[in-house]
């Protein structure tokens, strides 16, 4: 890399700076804190401000996020970072339409985001309860359940498109079931509750939705590999989306199919350790949080080490 054009191209971006060598300090975009507390390391790739914690370890991510479009594409251009052209694979076929797929909820669903939910959601409430889901989950999420019908005596969580149409929803047994999940007839192709979704900031990719309802800004891929083609790589792919993989731990094959996947498309990527626990929606939140912080950086060098390793 250039370091005098990638300072040129910092300072259009954020401003005057003070060079310490090893680092750059500037104003931090995020925080705008009056003292020069946002650290930038063109030899590590990495920035971190020191009052609000926001971090990363991919400056683009910050010339994306606060810079123009032609500062972006100068960017790309010193750094030898492919642009989306590179990935025709992946953007060549015709994308779908936004929120394409719109289903109803069931006709007997009861929202239980009201202040006093029905005396038949007791046991709902009973059950969301003893899994860790609080009460702003619920009003988040728009969580509801059904006393009867097909659906009957199951947790319904929606999935919201970026329009707010739903497009797809999870129905949960509360009672034992013998089959835990009945779910609609409808495709699992979407970016599940979309609308919640902070692309420019880190994600996480989980199992399911109760994982979901722990890891905060997350999309549970519900079961399915992330495949070439799908919404969400698009999506992650696009908007160049730092992802943290949190599957279960009986689910290494899968991983390693997705953490390949997304280093192809040069995805900044981290892995977090869910051992110790059946999934991450059995974690509890301060936990999550931890780990999440501690959470180890993949690269193409040591995901094919391990892989050399473990044999996987």
């Amino acid at each position: 890399m250039n370091k005098k054009e990638a300072k040129k191209i910092l300072h259009e971006t954020l401003g005057n700076h003070f060079d310490k060598g090893h680092e750059l300090l500037f104003t931090c975009p995020a925080c705008g804190h009056h003292k020069r507390k946002f650290s930038v390391n063109l030899d590590k790739n990495v920035f971190k401000c020191w009052v609000c914690d926001y971090r990363g370890r991919n400056i683009r991510r910050v010339i994306r996020r606060f810079g123009s479009y032609l500062q972006l594409q100068k960017w790309d251009s010193i750094s030898g970072r492919a642009d989306l052209e590179r990935f025709a694979d992946l953007f060549s076929e015709e994308e779908p339409e936004a929120g394409s797929q719109k289903i109803q909820l069931p006709e007997e669903f009861i929202s239980l985001t009201s202040d006093k939910a029905p005396a038949t959601g007791r046991y709902a409430m009973k059950y969301l309860q003893s899994r860790g889901v609080s009460k702003q989950d619920i009003l988040k999420w728009k969580i509801g359940y059904c006393f009867d019908g097909e659906y009957r005596n199951r947790i319904i969580i929606p999935s919201f498109d970026e329009d707010g149409d739903c497009s797809y929803f999870i129905a949960r047994s509360y009672t034992g079931d013998s089959y835990k999940y009945k779910n609609p007839r409808a495709s699992k192709d979407i970016v599940f509750n979309d609308l919640f979704i902070d692309w420019n900031d880190d994600l996480v990719l989980v199992e399911g939705v109760f994982d979901a309802l722990v890891a905060g800004n997350a999309v549970p891929i519900l079961g399915s590999t992330l495949r070439s083609g799908s919404d969400l790589l698009r999506k992650i792919v696009r908007n160049d989306t730092p992802i943290y993989i949190a599957l279960d731990p009986d689910a290494a094959k899968k991983e390693r199919r997705i953490i390949d996947m997304l280093l192809r498309y040069d995805i900044e990527l981290y892995k977090i350790d869910v051992t110790g626990y059946e999934d991450v929606g059995s974690m509890p939140k301060e936990i999550f949080a931890q780990r999440k912080e501690n959470a180890s950086f993949i690269d193409r060098d040591n995901y094919l080490l391990l892989d050399l390793l473990t044999g996987v």
